[in-house]
């Protein structure tokens, strides 16, 4: 009930400054993670939570499949058909060099293993756009860049969990199955189209009929039926959420309209919830137990790899520059890196915990700094923006 106490407490505090918090740096994003590290630490310790526990695992799981739900239904399938070119390279080429990037400074700089390394660099590959809110949300940001960063950060994480799950075999030295990692995405989309489209059909039938009170409740009881099927069926449940979200936007985009003012808030519950438990886990002793080095490798791994794995995967495509600059550096770590170092840390392999501390360590970092700079950088954006239209009316003119 403590932990109930301190949510609440912070919750009353983040509502009550909400409206500074969109025109400034201040981040609830931040001020959970804060709240989280010092009612976990050593001295206060309000909340002790396990690391290796159901609850975390479940709450980080639930968290990340309810913002991918929420995300992808601000797409429709003609906005994926006709804006894939840019997220489908940020996805085919900077992903896997993003892998790789990190990979390469794991291994040289932190001191792991190859198969660690990778390891660590597939867990801090996938991107959260929850945490850039005023990029994606901002209808002056121009769209394309937007839909980029939406699409690719909601089909990152299901797409990067099979290269977890390989990893952690190969690391038991367990044998590999890759029909049944083949299975685990297709069965994720399948269901994920399926479900929903199967049940706004339903409704669409004499049979049936939804009241208007309840017309709120048909994307959240969806969600929850293909996060259900996709546990039972062992499917890919984050490709499943996004898939789903942009399932019933495309089927029934009224319907998706009337569940913002619903699933937006209890996704973003849900996401502060993960976040301060997420802060518990973070102690004095883990920053203790990070070497210079390993220091060295976050810093790399935030400020340099994904802008480098962007620029080479853009090349030839005529973006403009501060565009580029803006997809490479908004690429924050989330949700979906928590739960697979949490994945990493209750497998059970040599050095977990080491790999565990070094993701948690990016993904704090990564939590404090983009959450905080999306708000200037947004504005640098729309000003580079405003003057390059201006050289163009110039120009034309």
């Amino acid at each position: 009930m403590t932990a109930v106490l301190v949510f609440a407490c912070t919750l009353v505090v983040a509502i009550l400054f909400s409206r500074r918090a969109e025109r400034t740096i201040l981040s609830h994003a931040v001020l959970f993670l804060v709240v989280g590290a010092i009612a976990g630490g050593e001295n206060i310790a309000l909340v002790q939570l396990d690391a290796s526990g159901t609850l975390v695992g479940t709450l980080a799981e639930l968290a990340l499949f309810s913002v991918l739900l929420t995300d992808g239904m601000k797409l429709k399938f003609s906005d994926l058909r006709q804006n894939l070119w840019l997220p489908g390279r940020a996805l085919l080429i900077g992903l896997p060099l993003t892998v790789a990037g990190t990979a390469l400074a794991a291994k040289y700089i932190a001191g792991l293993g190859w198969l660690e390394a990778t390891l660590l660099g597939a867990v801090l590959a996938p991107t959260d756009p929850v945490l850039i809110s005023a990029i994606v949300g901002r209808e002056e940001i121009p769209q394309r860049l937007r839909r980029m960063l939406n699409i690719e950060s909601g089909l990152n994480d299901g797409l990067a969990l099979p290269i977890v799950l390989i990893l952690l075999r190969l690391l038991k030295r367990e044998e590999i199955d890759f029909s049944s990692l083949g299975s685990e995405l297709a069965l994720g989309i399948l269901a994920g189209i399926a479900i929903p489209w199967i049940i706004i059909r339903a409704e669409r039938t004499k049979v049936f009929g939804v009241s208007r009170s309840y017309a709120p409740l048909m994307p959240l009881a969806a969600g929850l039926l293909v996060f259900a099927v996709c546990s039972l069926w062992h499917a890919n449940e984050y490709l499943a959420a996004f898939a789903a979200g942009v399932t019933i936007a495309s089927a029934h985009s009224d319907v998706a309209a009337e569940f913002k003012s619903l699933g937006e808030p209890i996704a973003e519950l849900l996401k502060l919830a993960a976040l301060m438990v997420f802060g518990t886990l973070l102690s004095l002793d883990l920053l203790r137990e990070i070497s210079v080095a390993g220091y060295l490798f976050v810093v790399l791994a935030l400020i340099a790899v994904r802008p480098i794995a962007i620029w080479l995967a853009t090349i030839g495509d005529p973006v403009p520059r501060h565009q580029i600059i803006a997809a490479g550096w908004f690429g924050p770590k989330g949700f979906a890196s928590v739960t697979y170092a949490l994945l990493v840390l209750r497998s059970g392999i040599a050095h977990a915990s080491e790999v565990f501390y070094l993701a948690a360590l990016v993904t704090a970092a990564s939590i404090i700094v983009h959450s905080s700079s999306d708000v200037p950088f947004s504005r640098w954006i729309i000003r580079r923006e405003g003057a390059m239209q201006s050289r163009i009316q110039s120009h034309t003119g």
